[in-house]
């Protein structure tokens, strides 16, 4: 079962809730960085998220055509076949899609697993992310009650964003301000409109001084204890304890500390995208220097067919991406907790 049934991706986030550890969610563009991430799953023994952005999806169906959901569908059918190679289960999951591309991107996968269910088949995905951060509160959560009643009846989780994460992700950007931090007000207007399970399951981003991108120590302040706010506030007028499934976004130079507190705090998935395309390019980048007057036809030279061989650069590549998950699971405590 290398790809999670509806059923064990529920399974999968309430082990992680309980042990208070999170799955890494990993961004991927091609076949190959799929590849990496689910090698890095495997080497460390830990279950996962693969996830797709608009911008992602765009180029996975190629630069002719551009087309979102082709590049999304292709690329999992594709994870479908080849995670059976893996003795690891991964959840399917879209990142970031703003209120522009849902008729584009999300709604229309949606409408290709609800298609699959009534067949009698699992989604092809088993989460989609709606971020209506830029909208104002209350159209993000009216716009997310119609998603959540529609990702219900395909047994698909549903993900909202609630407030801004700073930086830019896929041509959404929203600035480095106050606003960057979800009161307790927020989650409760959240609760009201989206229930506690009983509308359907969903995972929520809210802000904590999230933001995306590369960012030097200082520059952003976290404060993952808010999460804890967040959850007493909501669990004590509905009598729940810790009511909310958190992820955390624009979590590439967390701090350790921040980690563990966000995990104490009920985040069960973390998502990673700008460490992993480094760690991707970074050995491409020294074999390119390393090996210049091999992959180039230097001074009408031939070159080495060997060194500018997509099979050479392209190996080290995914090895080098698939550390880097590795060590995310470790620093998310999933390491060794995969479905037996």
């Amino acid at each position: 079962m290398p790809i999670a049934t509806p059923e064990v991706y529920n399974q999968m986030l309430d082990r992680a809730k309980a042990g208070k550890f999170a799955y890494p969610a990993i961004n991927v563009t091609s076949s190959q960085t799929l590849h990496a991430a689910l090698r890095g799953f495997a080497e460390a023994e830990s279950d996962g998220i693969i996830q797709i952005s608009t911008g992602g999806a765009e180029f996975l169906g190629g630069q002719y055509s551009k087309d979102m959901v082709t590049g999304a569908v292709a690329l999992a059918e594709f994870a479908h076949i080849v995670a059976a190679k893996y003795d690891v289960t991964v959840a399917l999951h879209t990142d970031h899609c703003p209120k522009d591309k849902l008729d584009s991107y999300v709604r229309p996968l949606i409408a290709v697993s609800a298609e699959r269910v009534a067949r009698g088949e699992n989604p092809l995905f088993q989460s989609h992310m709606w971020d209506g951060s830029a909208e104002n509160l209350a159209d993000n959560l009216s716009i997310g009650q119609e998603l959540l009643a529609q990702a219900a009846a395909a047994k698909i989780i549903l993900e909202v964003e609630i407030t801004p994460t700073g930086g830019e992700e896929d041509g959404v950007t929203h600035e480095i301000n106050d606003e960057l931090y979800t009161t307790v007000d927020d989650a409760l207007r959240t609760a009201e409109a989206l229930g506690l399970g009983e509308k359907g399951r969903y995972l929520l981003a809210a802000s904590f001084g999230n933001v995306h991108g590369v960012y030097k120590p200082g520059n952003v302040v976290l404060r993952p204890e808010l999460l804890k706010d967040l959850q007493q506030g909501v669990g004590e007028k509905y009598g729940k304890a810790a009511p909310f499934d958190f992820v955390f976004h624009g979590g590439s130079g967390s701090t350790a500390e921040e980690i563990a507190t966000a995990l104490e705090n009920g985040v069960v998935k973390m998502n990673l995208d700008t460490d992993t395309q480094y760690a991707f390019t970074r050995p491409v980048a020294a074999h390119m220097f390393t090996n210049y007057d091999g992959v180039l036809k230097v001074d009408g030279e031939v070159g080495d067919k060997k060194t500018y061989d997509p099979r050479t650069w392209g190996k080290l590549a995914e090895a080098g991406m698939a550390t880097r998950v590795t060590e995310a699971c470790a620093a998310l405590r999933s390491t060794g907790t995969k479905l037996k």
